[in-house]
C-alpha cells in the first residue's frame, strides 16, 4: 500500500537574515541548542508560524523567544483559572458547550469567538496553511483569551453571584480546554503538561478534535 497520499514540503530553513546556513559561513543554528534555551514548543511554533507556502523560514531567535513568552502566557492563564476554581477538586463539572447556556455577555462572547477560531483553524489546516493556523491561534489565545477574557472575567469571579461565578468557571474551563486541544499539534509538550495539571486522567493526545458548532459560528457572524 502507498504509505501516504499527501506530502507537505516546507521552504528551506535559513538564518535570521535569510541566508542559507553553511558551516563555512558560520551561521548554522543547532536546533538542540535552541531547544535547550527556549524549549521545543517555542521552536515548533516558530517553524509553523513561518511555514507559508513557497516561502523560506528565517529562523530568528528573537521570534522564538516571543513564542516562548506565548507559552508562559498560556501557562499563567491556566494557573489563574485553577486559582479561581475553574479547574481542580473544587471546580463545578464542566458541561458541553451546548449545555452551558451563558447569561453573561462576556461568556457569550468568548464562546462565540472560540467557535469562530475553530472554523478558521480547520480551514487553514485543510489548505495546509500551517502559518495561518498558528497565527490565528496566537492572536486568539494571547489577545482574546489571556488578555481580554481573563481580565473581563475577574469581576464575575470575584464579586459576582454564586450563579455568575459558577457559569464563568465552567465557560473558562471549556474555553481553555479548547485552547489546549487546538494548540496541541503545534505545542504538544506544554499543552500536555497543562492538561495533566488540570486534573485530567487521560492524555491530551488521545482527545478528539472539537466538533464545529455551525450555529455558534453563524451567531458570531451576525
Amino acid at each position: 500500500e502507498v504509505p501516504f497520499k499527501t506530502i507537505y514540503l516546507h521552504g528551506l530553513v535559513r538564518d535570521a537574515k535569510g541566508k542559507k546556513m553553511s558551516k563555512s559561513t558560520g551561521n548554522v543554528i543547532d536546533p538542540l541548542d535552541i531547544i535547550d534555551e527556549f524549549g521545543a514548543d517555542a521552536l515548533r511554533f516558530t517553524n509553523a508560524a513561518m511555514a507559508s507556502l513557497g516561502g523560506a523560514l528565517k529562523l530568528d531567535t528573537s521570534r522564538i523567544a516571543g513564542y516562548r513568552n506565548f507559552g508562559t502566557k498560556l501557562w499563567n492563564a491556566c494557573r489563574f483559572a485553577e486559582m479561581n476554581s475553574a479547574f481542580g477538586e473544587d471546580a463545578a463539572p464542566t458541561l458541553d458547550v451546548a449545555d452551558l447556556n451563558p447569561t453573561q455577555s462576556v461568556n457569550k462572547w468568548i464562546i462565540g469567538e472560540t467557535s469562530n477560531v475553530l472554523a478558521e483553524v480547520n480551514a487553514a489546516l485543510d489548505a495546509y496553511r500551517f502559518n495561518d493556523a498558528a497565527d490565528t491561534l496566537y492572536r486568539f489565545v494571547w489577545g482574546k483569551v489571556c488578555d481580554w477574557y481573563v481580565e473581563l472575567s475577574k469581576p464575575l469571579l470575584m464579586d459576582g453571584s454564586d450563579a455568575e461565578k459558577q457559569e464563568t468557571q465552567q465557560v473558562m474551563n471549556w474555553v481553555l480546554t479548547q485552547c489546549l486541544i487546538l494548540l496541541h499539534p503545534i505545542m504538544p509538550f506544554i499543552t500536555e503538561e497543562l492538561w495533566a495539571l488540570m486534573g485530567n486522567d487521560t492524555m491530551l493526545a488521545h482527545q478528539d478534535w472539537p466538533e464545529l458548532d455551525h450555529d455558534l459560528v453563524d451567531a458570531q457572524a451576525d
